[in-house]
């Protein structure tokens, strides 16, 4: 393990993080709401010791899959406690567990909040609580590649903290592809602001729900979230950037290259924009006919909270909680799936689940026809025998980790639907679940314990399991590497 390097990466991740705190104390001594001196200490922190680790002397040598594993890892969770500085020392959150949960909510994308009224919050922890989310949804470490210059062990780390299988095509030109993708997240991100703004929402909104959407994260600064607005228009925008947001954002690269038909084509994509449409077209229908709903309305309103669960953002314009029984099932259904590898978005990927199905159907055909010798592909290429065991062996760890979390919560004595769901909308970095903790509700309700295995659990979920484990000491005993 390459300590000396991974320390000097650790430094330079805390003094961005420093830097990223900037605007926040902006906002903060613009509005004079009291919470400038909070961000003038949280910043100040781990400037410091982010200068002391970039002193460390390099080895020569560079990062191995398993260093960039653990230094995303380790990245994440420092991050995550730095991060909830401004809240304890401004005293919006003054529990630590509960500041935790806040800041890992943020940059996990998650947007699970244990706030049960945010409006009166001041608007420089406003603005940092929804840009944790922004700043969340490419992953910071990539962001580090971005302003940084790449090196060979930048593909690890771009590995580790990427969502999805298939990030081994950017080996060539990470460095440039890291600052491709932030520019296409900073042109749309700004696009939607802009859209919300000409819709009548005021700019300091419109820049936090852009941030929340892009990252498909979810915070808002009104206690009602999106509903608040009481505007078909912002509904609609936002709607349709959150399923934007839910698409590897590398097609969109090769949109702007011209490459129109390549995108069509992308098998994952035509997967998600189906399953999507069909939870819409059955939602709005059940809605229509339990709740008398006309046709455009029903549509409205299942749109939105499908591109919302799905693309696991998780703005609410309806309490869930009272609709049927068949649409609450769809959207459970949705959580689990998520949106596309290469997006901001969580869940289990798109991309897993139609390897998985086309293997389902592969041994099916293998029992008809015994001597047929059937390929594993996706987009006409072959599918590599260990990445469709990686994609089996990651189902399993999600859902071994989605039962042993809600038996964890389950000590709470809260009931089946509440624990289940807060499981798993931490683990897919949702936010919102249903029962108590549906969009009417929050996580205030759980205790310390509970809060730091749905912490965990949003940890696990937005870094898809491995690098977790990789930064735990066990798995570095010499015996293990």
């Amino acid at each position: 393990m390459n300590l000396r390097m991974i320390t000097k990466s650790l430094g330079m991740l805390l003094m961005l993080e420093a830097a990223c705190m900037l605007p926040s104390l902006g906002v903060a001594i613009l509005f004079g709401q009291g919470d400038a001196a909070a961000f003038a200490v949280s910043i100040a922190i781990p400037a410091l010791i982010g200068a002391l680790g970039l002193l460390v002397k390099q080895k020569p040598g560079d990062l191995y899959a398993r260093d960039g594993f653990a230094l995303v890892g380790m990245g994440w969770i420092l991050v995550s406690f730095v991060g909830a500085l401004p809240y304890v020392l401004s005293g919006a959150i003054p529990s630590i567990p509960d500041a935790l949960f806040e800041s890992m909510s943020g940059f996990s994308t998650t947007g699970a909040s244990i706030l049960s009224e945010v409006e009166s919050l001041p608007k420089g922890i406003m603005f940092w609580r929804n840009f944790t989310n922004w700043l969340g949804g490419l992953g910071v470490l990539v962001l580090l590649i971005a302003v940084l210059p790449a090196k060979a062990s930048s593909i690890h780390i771009m590995q580790a903290e990427s969502p999805g299988p298939y990030v081994d095509k950017f080996v060539p030109k990470i460095g440039r592809v890291a600052k491709m993708l932030y520019i296409i997240y900073s042109v749309m991100t700004l696009i939607q602001a802009l859209l919300l703004m000409a819709g009548g929402m005021p700019a300091f909104d419109a820049a936090l729900h852009a941030f929340g959407t892009a990252s498909t994260g979810g915070f808002s600064n009104r206690n009602l979230s999106v509903a608040a607005y009481n505007s078909p228009y912002i509904e609609n925008v936002i709607t349709v950037f959150m399923i934007l947001f839910g698409v590897n954002l590398s097609l969109y690269n090769l949109l702007l290259k011209g490459k129109f038909k390549a995108v069509w084509q992308d098998e994952e994509l035509r997967f998600y924009l189906l399953s999507l449409s069909a939870a819409i077209i059955l939602i709005a229908a059940n809605l229509a006919v339990s709740s008398g709903m006309n046709v455009l309305e029903s549509l409205r309103y299942s749109a939105f909270q499908v591109g919302s669960v799905t693309t696991t953002t998780g703005f609410s314009t309806a309490d869930i909680n009272a609709w049927p029984v068949f649409s609450k099932c769809i959207l459970m259904l949705m959580m689990f799936m998520g949106g596309c590898a290469g997006s901001t978005a969580g869940g289990i990927k798109c991309m897993r689940i139609l390897l998985m199905l086309k293997g389902v159907g592969i041994e099916i055909w293998k029992i008809i026809h015994p001597k047929a010798v059937n390929v594993l592909k996706l987009n006409g290429k072959p599918v590599e025998e260990d990445i469709h065991i990686g994609i089996l062996t990651y189902f399993f760890l999600y859902i071994f980790i989605f039962a042993a979390s809600t038996l964890a919560v389950s000590l709470d004595g809260q009931d089946l639907v509440t624990s289940a769901t807060a499981s798993l909308a931490t683990l897919s970095n949702i936010g919102p679940g249903l029962g108590l903790v549906g969009p009417a509700g929050n996580y205030a309700l759980f205790s310390d314990f509970s809060t730091v295995v749905l912490t965990i659990n949003m940890l696990l979920g937005r870094l898809e399991i491995y690098p977790v484990i990789l930064c735990i000491p066990a798995f570095w005993r010499r015996n293990r590497i």
